[in-house]
C-alpha cells in the first residue's frame, strides 16, 4: 500500500475516532499519529520519533506566548472589566434596536482585544450579557447567537492564539499577523453587528430598544474602558516599533495587566488563584492539541501525503481562485467538525506549501483561515463557542444557540469575500508597516 493511501486512511481512521467514540481530538490525533508511524515504520522507531516530538513542543521557547496572553485575558476578566466594558458599550448603542446584542458584539470584541480566546470570551460575556438581554425581553436565538457570534472575536482580534500558532509554525512575524488583523477584525465585527440589526429590523418585537443615554452618561462610562484601552494601545505599538518580540510582548502584557489590576484593586488574592487555575487548564488544553497535532503531522510527513497532494493540485489544468476554494471549502467543513486549532494544525502541512506555491502573501491566508476556521466554533456539530454559552444558559436550549448563530454565517463570508477582493487594502497596507 502506498505511502499517501495510507495518509488518507489515517485521516479516515482519525475522524471516525473523533465521531464514535467521543475520544478528545488532542488524544485521537496522538493515537492515530502513533500508530500510522508505527504501520509505516516500526513501533520501536515511532517511540523514539515522538519522545523528541513532545520534546521540541513542551520546551518551545517561543511558544510561552500562548500562556502569558491567556493570563492577561483572565487577569482582566476576574479583575471585572468585563462589566466595565459591557456597562459602557451598553451606553453608547444599547438605545438602538437590537442595541443590547450591538452592545455584547461590542464588549467581545474590547474583551477580545486583551483574551485571545473564543471560549474564554463566550464564557465572561454570557454571564453578563444573557441576563441582561433576558431582562428586556430579547428572543433567546438574538440573546444566545450574538453572544455565540461575538465570541468568536476572540481568535481573531489580537492577541490571537491561532494567529500565534499559524505565525509559529508558518515562521511569519506575529507582529505582522497581528496588524495585518486590525482591518479584517474590524469588518468582521461590523458585519456582525449589522447581522443584529437587520435581525431587529425585521424582527422587531426580538430585540426592543432599551433606554437611551445621556451624553453625560456615555463620557463617564469612557474611564471604565481606557485601563484596557491603554494596555492594548502599549502592546500593539511596541509591536509596531520592533522594540519587543512578540513573547516579550506577551510578558510585558501580563505585567501590565497585573499591575493595573492591583493598582485599582480589582484582583483579590483568590481572584488571582482562579486566574492562574484557568489559565493552566486553557493552557494545557492547547498544548495538548499541538503535541497531537504534530505527532499526527509527523506521521503525514512519513507517508508523503502533503507532497504528493501539492504536486498532484500543481499539476492539475485549474485556476489559482478555483483552488483556492477548494481549500477553503475544506477548512469550512474541517471547522464544523473537529477543533479549529486542531484541524488547523492538521491542514497547514498540507495546504500551506499549496498556497504559496501559488504566490498567495502567507500573511493575508493567515487572516482567511483565522476567520475560517473561527466560522466553524459557531457551526455544528462541534460549534465549541455554542456549547459554551448553552452551558452558561441554563434555560437555552443547545438547539436554539445553533439556530440563532448561523444568522451570522454570511456575517463570515462577506467578510471573506471582501478580504479576496481586496487583499492589499484590508491586510497588507498594515502588516507591511511594521518594522
Amino acid at each position: 500500500m502506498s505511502g499517501p493511501i495510507v495518509g488518507v486512511m489515517g485521516i479516515g481512521v482519525m475522524f471516525a475516532v473523533l465521531f464514535f467514540f467521543r475520544i478528545p481530538a488532542a488524544f485521537t490525533m496522538m493515537i492515530v499519529g502513533f500508530l500510522g508511524i508505527s504501520y509505516v515504520t516500526s513501533f520501536n522507531a515511532a517511540l523514539g520519533m515522538i519522545g523528541p516530538d513532545l520534546w521540541g513542543i513542551f520546551s518551545n521557547y517561543g511558544l510561552t506566548v500562548i500562556p502569558m496572553f491567556i493570563l492577561v485575558g483572565e487577569f482582566v476578566h476576574f479583575g471585572g472589566y468585563n462589566n466595565s466594558l459591557y456597562e459602557a458599550t451598553y451606553k453608547w448603542f444599547g438605545h438602538f434596536r437590537g442595541g443590547l446584542a450591538i452592545t455584547t458584539i461590542m464588549a467581545c470584541a474590547a474583551f477580545s482585544a486583551i483574551s485571545g480566546s473564543n471560549t474564554a470570551t463566550a464564557a465572561t460575556m454570557s454571564s453578563v450579557a444573557i441576563p441582561e438581554m433576558k431582562k428586556y425581553g430579547y428572543h433567546p436565538m438574538v440573546n444566545a447567537g450574538a453572544v455565540a457570534a461575538g465570541s468568536t472575536l476572540g481568535v481573531l482580534i489580537p492577541p490571537s492564539i491561532v494567529l500565534v500558532i499559524y505565525g509559529l509554525y508558518t515562521g511569519q512575524s506575529i507582529g505582522k499577523l497581528f496588524f495585518g488583523n486590525v482591518i479584517p477584525s474590524a469588518i468582521l465585527t461590523a458585519a456582525i453587528a449589522a447581522t443584529v440589526f437587520y435581525i431587529c429590523t425585521v424582527h422587531p418585537e426580538w430585540g426592543p430598544k432599551a433606554k437611551k443615554s445621556t451624553w453625560k452618561e456615555r463620557m463617564e462610562a469612557l474611564p471604565a474602558i481606557f485601563d484596557i484601552f491603554v494596555l492594548f494601545v502599549i502592546i500593539m505599538f511596541a509591536l509596531f516599533l520592533g522594540v519587543v518580540t512578540a513573547t516579550e510582548a506577551a510578558a510585558l502584557s501580563c505585567a501590565l495587566g497585573l499591575g493595573i489590576c492591583l493598582f485599582r484593586k480589582k484582583l483579590s488574592w483568590k481572584s488571582f488563584i482562579k486566574a492562574i487555575s484557568e489559565t493552566l487548564r486553557i493552557s494545557c488544553l492547547v498544548f495538548m492539541i499541538l503535541a497531537g497535532a504534530t505527532i499526527f503531522g509527523r506521521f503525514l510527513a512519513l507517508t508523503r501525503l502533503p507532497f504528493e497532494t501539492a504536486t498532484i493540485i500543481s499539476a492539475l489544468a485549474m485556476p489559482h481562485w478555483l483552488v483556492f476554494a477548494i481549500i477553503i471549502g475544506c477548512y469550512i467543513i474541517g471547522g464544523c467538525v473537529m477543533d479549529a486549532l486542531a484541524f488547523l494544525l492538521i491542514s497547514l502541512p498540507i495546504f500551506y506549501p499549496i498556497v504559496m506555491a501559488m504566490g498567495y502573501d502567507p500573511v493575508w491566508f493567515g487572516q482567511v483561515v483565522c476567520i475560517v476556521t473561527t466560522m466553524g466554533s459557531i457551526m455544528p456539530p462541534v460549534g465549541i463557542c455554542c456549547y459554551v454559552v448553552a452551558a452558561m444558559a441554563d434555560d437555552i436550549p443547545l438547539s436554539t444557540v445553533f439556530r440563532g448563530s448561523l444568522y451570522y454565517i454570511p456575517a463570515y463570508i462577506i467578510s471573506i469575500i471582501i478580504l479576496m477582493v481586496a487583499p492589499y487594502w484590508t491586510v497588507m497596507v498594515l502588516s507591511d508597516l511594521v518594522k
